[in-house]
C-alpha cells in the first residue's frame, strides 16, 4: 500500500525554481533513500511535504489523506515527522527532559510522559546519557536524541535529513541497525536523505535521485547507482568499480 504520495510539487524562491514537479511514492513499511548533489532540492522537498514550506503547485497525500499546505504540527498529527540536519535541542535541559517535552507535544498524558520518554531513550541507545545535560553531548548522542524526539509522536512515516552526517564509521553502523529495527520491529516507514552511499545501498528498498530540483531517476539501489546520468551528475564514478 502506498503510504506517502507526492504529486508534482514545485517551489520557487525569487524566480529560482528550487523544486520542479517532483513526484514519488513510498510504500508502507519500506525505506526510500533520497540522493543528489548539494543544492539538488532534497531538504526543500522535505520542507514542502512536512509543512515548513507550502508548495507553489502539487499535492501531498499521507495514508490517502491530502495534507498539502498543512502546517508542521498538523502533519505530525497526521502521522509524519522528521529530523533536521542542524540539531536544535533545548540545551538548558537534560536528555530526558528534551524527550519528555517531545512526548508531551505528541499528546501524551503528563503522568506517563517521563516513562514514555525514558523508554524512547533506551530504544535509541541513549540510556547512559539519560540524565546528562544536552549541552556538550557528542555528535553521535545528539543524532540519537534527534531521533528520539522525532519518534515521540509515534510517526507512521519518519523523514531523516542526513542522520549519519558527522559520524565516524564505527558510529554509523549502530545507527543503521537502529533504523532497520524501526522498520522491522516498529513498522515505521522511512525516507532518508544521505550522502553516504554505503548506507543508501544497505538500507534502501528504492532510491530517488534529485538534480537541479528535478527527479533525475528512481528505482532499485543497484539499478540507480549504475545509471550513467546518476554517475555523471552525482557519483562521479561507478560506485561498484572498486567494490
Amino acid at each position: 500500500m502506498t503510504l506517502l504520495r507526492v504529486d508534482g510539487i514545485s517551489k520557487s524562491f525569487k524566480g529560482l525554481r528550487a523544486v520542479d514537479e517532483v513526484s514519488f511514492e513510498v510504500a508502507e513499511g519500506s525505506i526510500l533513500g533520497v540522493i543528489g548533489p548539494n543544492g539538488a532540492g532534497k531538504t526543500t522537498v522535505f520542507n514542502l511535504i512536512t509543512g515548513a514550506l507550502r508548495p507553489d503547485t502539487g499535492r501531498v497525500h499521507l495514508a490517502g489523506r491530502e495534507i498539502t499546505g498543512h502546517v508542521p504540527h498538523q502533519v505530525t498529527a497526521a502521522g509524519m515527522t522528521r529530523t533536521f540536519q542542524l540539531m536544535r535541542p533545548f540545551y538548558s535541559m537534560t536528555v530526558l527532559e528534551n524527550v519528555t517535552v517531545a512526548v508531551l507535544a505528541g499528546g501524551a498524558a503528563r503522568r506517563t510522559a517521563r516513562t514514555a520518554a525514558a523508554e524512547l531513550i533506551e530504544r535509541v541507545g541513549l540510556g547512559r546519557w539519560r540524565d546528562a545535560p544536552t549541552e556538550g553531548l557528542p555528535t553521535a548522542a545528539l543524532k540519537r536524541l534527534e531521533l528520539a524526539r522525532a519518534l515521540a509522536s509515534k510517526p507512521r512515516v519518519l523523514l531523516l535529513d542526513e542522520v549519519l552526517a558527522g559520524l565516524v564509521p564505527a558510529e554509523r553502523a549502530p545507527v543503521m541497525e537502529l533504523l532497520e529495527r524501526l522498520r522491522t520491529e516498529d513498522g515505521v516507514t522511512l525516507v532518508f536523505v544521505e550522502h553516504i552511499m554505503a548506507a543508501v545501498m544497505r538500507l534502501s528498498d528504492s532510491v530517488l535521485v534529485l538534480d537541479l530540483g528535478r527527479v533525475l531517476t528512481s528505482g532499485a539501489p543497484e539499478e540507480v547507482t549504475r545509471d550513467p546520468r546518476v554517475i555523471e551528475a552525482y557519483l562521479g564514478e561507478d560506485p561498484h568499480a572498486h567494490a
